[in-house]
């Protein structure tokens, strides 16, 4: 497994953060981003996960609920990369991937616009 510290991949998911477009960036609300280790033991390949009430489903019911959470896995990702460039790749891949859902963006969308 390649290695990299907890803080360097925190770090690449803040870069791949800061590389979201603006206009999209003003439109996220009460979502946090997290970097957790390894994923659910149910599911030990995951790479991002989504957890809330996308932007598209959201009524007027939709107040006082705590932030949508997107977590970033570190393990699953330095697994699968060989190089540290794949690895800044595949965590930019996963944090738009997982923005996307935010923004009521379904998997069958994403893997069409190349975002597997």
């Amino acid at each position: 497994m390649l290695e990299m510290t907890r803080e360097e991949f925190e770090e690449l998911v803040a870069e791949a953060l800061d590389r979201i477009p603006p206009e999209l960036t003003r439109l996220m609300d009460n979502v946090a981003v997290f970097v957790e280790d390894e994923p659910p033991a149910d599911d030990p390949e995951l790479l991002g996960l989504y957890e809330g009430t996308p932007l598209t489903e959201r009524g007027e019911w939709y107040a006082g609920v705590l932030p949508d959470r997107i977590t970033i896995y570190r393990n699953p990702t330095l697994r699968m990369c060989e190089d540290r460039e794949s690895v800044v790749a595949e965590t930019e891949v996963t944090v738009v991937h997982e923005i996307a859902h935010h923004f009521g963006i379904d998997d069958e969308r994403l893997h069409a616009l190349g975002y597997g």
